[in-house]
């Protein structure tokens, strides 16, 4: 039986934000939920533009390939069936006829149970889900089913700060790339901060190159790219 003590619960929250990235952090979801029910498959999908699914971690092939043929046939208990805040059950996809298409191809790959939740962000909205499947029909309990619903609201909670750290690590790394860079042209060119900066981004836009790769190309050459030392840059990047 599972143990809802909201301890246990804030203590799952409190290791699954622990992992370094968000890779591992959707990775170890689908393993506890995976061991937590007793579940043959599990996995996450994120929607993306076009409501898209990306699969963005699984315990096998078999359930990342479900997630693809919801994408291609536009159906399933993923695609855009569950609701935010929504957990769906079907024991016996067999005689499921809610997704006709897709129940039929998984059912054909051996799948022939699952329970999916939607994850929803704080705002409330649905940003993917979380599934279980099962290659036997399998009667859900309530239990089971309120298990799912309070871990997919902890993983939702821990992969938005796992993103949420991840762009911001992002985002101070670029920072301090280009004030290493305005380091460089202050010191060689005797400018200010300011002017430093509006140097690089001017560069930026006439050679067409990402204001961070003209940071890079600085610091690793100590000379601004011209028309001909732009096809050199390290990282071949030269979109805006």
């Amino acid at each position: 039986m599972h143990d809802h003590d909201a301890l246990v619960f804030a203590e799952l929250a409190a290791s699954l934000q622990s992992a370094p990235t968000p890779t591992e952090t959707a990775e170890d979801i689908v393993r506890y939920v995976q061991a937590q029910l007793d579940a043959d498959e599990a996995a996450i999908c994120v929607i993306r533009s076009r409501k898209q699914l990306k699969t963005i971690a699984a315990t096998g092939p078999l359930v990342e390939e479900l997630d693809r043929l919801q994408s291609e046939f536009g159906e399933g208990p993923c695609h855009g069936d569950a609701r935010p805040g929504q957990t769906l059950t079907a024991p016996n996809l067999a005689e499921d006829n809610r997704w006709p298409t897709w129940a039929t191809k998984a059912t054909a790959l051996g799948i022939a149970s699952l329970l999916t939740a939607a994850l929803t962000d704080v705002e409330g909205r649905r940003i993917g889900s979380i599934s279980t499947c099962w290659t036997q029909p399998r009667r859900f309990t309530q239990d089971d089913i309120a298990f799912m619903a309070i871990f997919a609201r902890h993983a939702a909670l821990a992969l938005s700060h796992a993103w949420n750290e991840a762009g911001l690590n992002t985002a101070l790394d670029r920072r301090k790339l280009i004030g290493q860079a305005q380091g460089i042209l202050m010191e060689r060119h005797d400018l200010d901060e300011t002017r430093a900066f509006e140097v690089l981004h001017r560069y930026s836009q006439d050679h067409n190159i990402k204001l961070r790769d003209v940071a890079t190309y600085l610091i690793e050459t100590r000379q601004l790219p011209t028309i001909t030392t732009t096809l050199q840059l390290p990282t071949g990047d030269k979109t805006a």
